[in-house]
């Protein structure tokens, strides 16, 4: 392979698509099969570690990690050990340009969410920290809740835990990270659980642990030298505070019943404000699902709100999300790549010159000249008259537009004329294709990605909006910015102006009338 001058292409591939029902050691065993059949390449989808259940493996979790599902390295191993003895390649399916963020396996959202701003990993998302709505600054909306904030919270379906001397979140099987400044919540709680015992070590030593909290960085902290110091406080602060509770099972006592009484009981609303104010101090935002539209403050896939886009165009960032693939590369195991969405890479030009250089690296290879080290397919969806870049240095794309070609033979165009007909009178009328086309384009504007027009819109009634009668009412928390937006849209068409809001304040410790 050192000595050939172009890369391997395949003439035949066969998709074959790995998840926990079909594994690598299945895969090793049908390989004689596809070979008899003239299979030259296995074409294989995302195996990196995703969701347990994810049936595709879009959405990955960790570039660097094998789906423990789908099998360990030596099944790995072996059945790509299989394809060799068959001279076979394979062409693998990746994904550079986001991640799943759905499952606690993913540590850079993580520690997003843990530290935001000040995360070392938060540059490698697309996170706006300042938003139009002010009480998102510094923070990421969450909208994973099945319904609205405060009707989720009032009825005691959010819990913090505590476990090896780390607080978290407890929301269905969802587990989120405390973010340690804010520990003080309900260590402070404990402290005065433990009042009996002042005299003793461990208060003294709690106590210790407060202070501490109080000298961390914050999470908004962005100089290098302040993260670094706030990375390695945090954690010598969370196994001090293990060791006490193992030494002292009066500390591990005293913070459960803090548990107890800061998780709240339903029925008690008010029982729920510590927990409340301990959610708002977070770096996360939980909303309804439905307000993402609007108000999502981290760049997706499309609209899916667990799937977070990656400025895999940083160099640090693509170093750490190539470093397994090129190893894959270097060891022969994986002969060629399908790029997942190029669409969705702030550069996909220097991103294909970028990765044919790495992979001429890793072979050992002298770059060809016409760029082009290792075989290499784009996920590109080209329509009309469109087509591929010539200055990307690919191979082709993924066959979408020779499919739609082939499907052709399968259609008599000749009764085009009265399957048209038909359709009219169905709908009652006549609509040309293409208003149809725009009509849907902009409604998936206008809805699916509205918070992008916002963004780019700086929509002036909604930076006017005051968070705080939002979240003086927590039951409403999540309905008065779509208001709000809605109006501001009807504003920027020429019908600018101000809404009023005429509503009730709740569980606030008062009742009062509230307005913009």
């Amino acid at each position: 392979m050192t000595k050939e001058k172009h890369p391997r292409i395949p003439s035949s591939t066969y998709r074959l698509q790995f998840n926990r029902w079909f594994t690598f050691a299945q895969a090793r065993e049908i390989v004689p099969y596809l070979h008899a059949l003239g299979v030259t390449d296995a074409y294989a989808s995302p195996y990196f570690q995703a969701g347990a259940e994810s049936l595709h493996g879009y959405d990955i979790t960790d570039h660097n990690k094998l789906n423990a599902v789908i099998g360990s390295r030596e099944e790995y191993d072996s059945w790509t050990a299989e394809l060799h003895a068959h001279s076979m390649g394979q062409v693998l399916d990746f994904v550079p340009n986001h991640v799943g963020i759905a499952e606690p396996l993913n540590e850079w959202w993580m520690d997003v969410l843990e530290n935001g701003p000040s995360s070392r990993y938060a540059p490698y998302f697309d996170i706006d920290w300042h938003p139009l709505k002010s009480d998102l600054r510094d923070k990421v909306l969450l909208p994973i809740l099945s319904d609205q904030y405060g009707r989720i919270l009032e009825r005691g379906e959010l819990h913090v835990r505590f476990e090896e001397g780390t607080f978290y979140l407890l929301y269905g099987e969802r587990r989120l990270p405390i973010a340690p400044g804010t520990y003080r919540y309900l260590l402070g709680i404990a402290l005065q659980n433990l009042a009996e015992y002042k005299d003793e070590d461990f208060y003294a030593e709690l106590q210790s642990i407060l202070t501490a909290l109080e000298y961390l960085p914050k999470r908004t902290e962005t100089d290098p030298k302040r993260i670094a110091e706030r990375i390695r406080e945090k954690e010598i602060i969370k196994r001090r505070l293990e060791r006490r509770c193992a030494e002292a099972p009066q500390v591990q006592q005293a913070i459960e019943k803090a548990l107890a009484r800061i998780n709240g009981e339903p029925g008690d609303a008010r029982s729920f404000d510590a927990l409340d104010e301990l959610l708002n101090a977070q770096s996360y935002r939980l909303a309804y699902w439905r307000v993402a539209a609007e108000e999502i403050n981290y760049r997706r896939f499309f609209d899916v709100n667990d799937l977070a886009a990656i400025r895999v165009e940083l160099p640090k960032v693509f170093d750490a999300v190539h470093r397994l693939v090129l190893d894959l590369v270097r060891n022969r195991a994986v002969t060629g790549l399908r790029i997942d969405h190029p669409d969705g890479l702030y550069l996909p030009r220097e991103y294909f010159e970028k990765l044919q250089q790495r992979c001429a690296k890793a072979l050992a290879i002298a770059l060809p000249q016409d760029g082009r080290a290792i075989y290499m397919i784009v996920e590109k969806i080209l329509t009309g008259a469109e087509t591929l870049r010539k200055d990307w240095l690919v191979h082709g794309t993924t066959g979408y537009d020779f499919a739609n070609q082939v499907a052709q033979l399968l259609v008599d165009s000749s009764a085009e004329t009265a399957i048209t007909k038909t359709f009219h009178r169905f709908i009652g009328h006549s609509l040309p294709f293409g208003h149809l086309l725009y009509a849907k384009k902009l409604q998936v504007m206008k809805l699916s990605l509205a918070n992008g027009r916002s963004a780019f819109g700086a929509e002036p009634l909604v930076s006017r909006f005051h968070p705080r009668s939002a979240r003086a009412c927590r039951a409403r928390n999540d309905r008065l910015f779509s208001r709000l937006s809605n109006l501001s849209r009807a504003g920027s068409a020429g019908k600018r102006r101000r809404p009023t809001n005429h509503r009730t304040r709740r569980h606030c410790g008062q009742t009062a009338e509230s307005r913009d």
